[in-house]
């Protein structure tokens, strides 16, 4: 019985014409189409994957290590590890870091300890390798301004971030999104 069936529609399918043929292999294509519009929908605007390069987030990243960026949503919390797109009209790259300080804040490093707003903060790194600065010996400014944020590695003795003037302060429209998830290596897989 299923071979008589079987038969049938092979002999339907040899009796379509030519544009039969071609209207058929379009349809059979159409589901793969959509699957593919919808992984890229996901990867533009919802969640992508992300390769750590460099030191600078060293201990607590590596090089290589592969992450879950989330793109939706925009609020983000102290010590968040973010990717922000860096450009200097010729050249852009990204760059991971974490948000230490939010607009509307002001920051101090004084003796290894965080300030903001001057109130010291628990700081996600703990030895003392971070040199003394405030956000008016770098830009001038007592507060960061509206819609910029201040990032750093926590590998502050090689971390290129807000410190430096070729990375400076953060705008928001720069953050692609917030580090959620660690996929490689398997050893430290799960969130971040």
């Amino acid at each position: 019985m299923k071979k008589e069936k079987e038969k049938e529609e092979v002999k339907k399918e040899e009796k379509l014409t030519g544009p039969d043929r071609v209207r058929n292999f379009f349809y059979s294509l159409v589901p793969y189409i959509i699957i593919a519009f919808v992984v890229f929908l996901i990867r533009a605007f919802i969640i992508t994957p992300i390769r750590v390069k460099g030191p600078s987030m060293n201990d607590y990243l590596h090089d290589g290590d592969i992450l879950l960026l989330s793109k939706v949503g925009h609020k983000y919390d102290r010590f968040d590890v973010i990717v922000a797109n860096i450009s200097d009209g010729k050249n852009s790259s990204k760059i991971i870091k974490r948000i230490i300080a939010f607009p509307g804040e002001s920051i101090e490093y004084k003796d290894c300890k965080l300030y903001i707003n001057g109130k010291e903060q628990k700081d996600v790194v703990d030895s003392c390798i971070t040199s003394d600065f405030t956000l008016e010996d770098l830009y001038g400014y007592t507060i960061i301004p509206e819609n910029y944020y201040f990032v750093m590695g926590d590998n502050r003795k090689e971390s290129s971030d807000s410190r430096d003037w070729r990375i400076g302060l953060i705008k928001d429209t720069q953050i692609d999104g917030r580090a959620i998830f660690r996929l490689w290596p398997f050893k430290k897989f799960g969130s971040i």
